[in-house]
């Protein structure tokens, strides 16, 4: 497969210099992602804005982890999921949770799994989703902004593990305890 170039903060295009600046602030470090979509400044900049906003939906942190996951074991990201293990661990969202995502097991929780169910239902049938799968949504205590916020996720979730999957990103040091690979077909 093609190498893809990762960027630091000198190799950069100018464009994404403050974008990387950005993430090194909020992590501490550049992620790989960040560093092999700053070679296109406005995939950098889209991903960190649709990341943002998702953060700032309704959402709470399990719900968060749980769409992000979700999307993240269905496309088989080698690099999100073990990324987002780490990222729901500095959210304190419980392990059980993380260990059910990651496994494709039960969530602790009939809510937890009815969004789980909801975003997969959405990624597989590609937003056309039955009235069935809406009505156990709205069920379970969601509404129509939790489904537009859902779709947010996906777009989100498709820039990342889309680009992992092209530029075969490896995995971040801090991120490679929590290595995945996806158990079903």
């Amino acid at each position: 497969m093609t190498d893809f170039p990762s960027h630091d903060l000198e190799t950069a295009p100018e464009a994404s210099k403050p974008l990387l600046e950005k993430s090194l602030k909020a992590f501490g470090r550049l992620p790989g992602l960040h560093k092999v979509m700053s070679e296109s400044p406005q995939m950098l900049e889209g991903y960190q804005v649709l990341h943002k906003l998702f953060t700032e939906t309704d959402f709470d942190a399990d719900e968060l982890t749980v769409v992000w996951q979700t999307i993240n074991v269905e496309h088989a990201c080698h690099y999100c999921v073990p990324a987002h293990t780490g990222i729901a661990k500095m959210m304190k969202v419980d392990d059980a949770i993380s260990n059910a995502l990651r496994d494709e097991t039960p969530l602790p929780s009939p809510k937890l799994e009815a969004l789980r169910t909801f975003t997969l239902a959405m990624l597989r049938d590609r937003g056309n989703v039955s009235e069935a799968d809406m009505n156990a949504f709205f069920e379970a205590g969601y509404d129509h902004r939790a489904v537009l916020n859902v779709i947010l996720a996906l777009a989100q979730k498709v820039m990342s593990n889309y680009t992992n999957h092209v530029a075969q990103t490896p995995v971040d040091a801090p991120m490679q305890q929590f290595a995945w690979e996806k158990k079903s077909a």
